[in-house]
């Protein structure tokens, strides 16, 4: 029993044990290096750093004069000089000449009420006034006629040969036919007279633009009564709506406690949202001498510079009341960015632009400054965004946090 046990040992090699505790050692070197070299990659990386916080801001696309705007206020194009033109008189519209957006003179016939009555009436007095001239040139003529028989007559009752009574009746004639020329001129006065009555009336009839204007609205159609009042019932008041486009302005309502930033001829600046990309100069003409005690506010009014022909009214509109003149290199809007997101000197400026949350360093090129914005001529486009104020944390590549102001 104790001789089988002996015979079952046995003594392993030295050589195999050492050369497997030397191969483990390999594996965990490997394992070390490779740990070491992701660790290496994941740092460069960012991975494993945390992010730098920092405030971020945007290439903008702005106008000049936004940087000296005082106060912004909002409003509507409105015609200063606006007018529903109508009839004076009750009649069937059968003429109508313009539309929505014609463009009319003054004293342009715009429309015409049925008018036959009104002729009529005026042919009447015309007739009346040549027959009236006529009867004047038959007084006239025995007027003359008058005279000569007078004048004969007084000469023979001055030598005797007719007596007294055949003078005082050729006399008599004389002063009658006299009398009879003055009626008659005054008749031909008052007929004349009837004429123009009857012409105004005729007049009345046409309803003529009172100046130079673009049709707002049209209200009438031919075959309606046009009537004063509009009472009647399908009877219409005004024709058309009518608006001088040179009287256009922008009535906005600046809150009372802004007033005092607003003086008369004050330079604006008008933006309408139908024209987003265009910008008109104005200048406060008027500010109303009462407030809306509903809104706390006094209505300024803005007239436009340059007239467009685009402006029309009832368009909503942005005025800004500007410290000064918009200079004309600064009428064009421009891309700037904030003064204090450059870093560097004059010829080598440049920013940290944020990409997919990491920051890196760009050249820029700059140009004026306005305000505290900087003109950008180039190296970032417009809605870029980029660190605000970079301080010597920042570096090319690093990771950040873009905080919300």
């Amino acid at each position: 029993m104790a001789g089988d046990d002996i015979s079952k040992l046995s003594i392993k090699k030295a050589g195999t044990v050492a050369g497997a505790g030397k191969k483990k050692k390999y594996i965990i070197l490997l394992i070390i290096i490779f740990v070491l070299i992701a660790t290496g990659i994941l740092y460069k990386q960012g991975l494993l750093t945390p992010a730098l916080e920092v405030r971020v801001s945007k290439v903008v696309n702005i106008y000049p004069s936004q940087t000296y705007t005082l106060l912004n206020a909002s409003g509507y194009v409105v015609a200063q000089r606006k007018a529903a033109v109508a009839s004076k008189i009750t009649g069937r519209l059968v003429y109508l000449g313009v539309e929505e957006g014609s463009r009319v003179k003054k004293g342009q016939v715009i429309a015409r009420l049925e008018n036959d009555d009104a002729v009529a009436a005026r042919n009447r007095a015309l007739a009346n006034v040549n027959a009236a001239k006529s009867a004047l040139e038959q007084a006239m003529a025995e007027f003359d006629d008058a005279v000569l028989n007078f004048n004969r007559m007084l000469k023979l009752y001055e030598k005797g040969s007719v007596a007294r009574s055949e003078n005082d009746i050729a006399e008599a004639r004389w002063k009658r036919a006299k009398a009879a020329v003055s009626a008659h001129k005054s008749s031909i006065k008052a007929s004349e007279e009837a004429l123009k009555e009857a012409e105004v009336l005729l007049e009345y009839a046409t309803i003529r633009a009172p100046f130079d204007a673009v049709v707002l609205t049209k209200n009438a159609d031919i075959g309606d009564i046009i009537t004063p009042l509009g009472a009647a019932t399908n009877a219409k008041a005004a024709v058309v709506d009518i608006a001088d486009m040179e009287s256009l302005q922008v009535e906005v309502d600046v809150s009372e406690s802004n007033i005092g930033i607003v003086k008369n001829g004050q330079p604006c600046e008008i933006q309408l949202d139908a024209l987003q990309d265009s910008r008109f100069r104005g200048a406060v003409h008027m500010i109303v001498p009462t407030a809306d005690r509903t809104k706390a506010s006094v209505m300024v009014k803005v007239a436009f510079k340059e007239k467009d022909p685009r402006i029309l009214p009832e368009m909503s509109a942005k005025v800004a009341f500007l410290a000064r003149e918009v200079l004309p290199e600064e009428e064009k809007r421009l891309a700037a960015i904030p003064a204090d997101a450059i870093t560097g000197f004059e010829g080598k400026e440049s920013v940290f632009i944020v990409k997919d949350g990491h920051a890196y360093k760009t050249e820029i090129k700059t140009g004026r400054r306005i305000g505290n914005l900087v003109e950008l001529l180039g190296g970032a486009g417009i809605g870029e965004i980029m660190v605000a104020k970079p301080t010597n944390k920042v570096k090319d590549g690093i990771k950040i946090k873009a905080l919300e102001d």
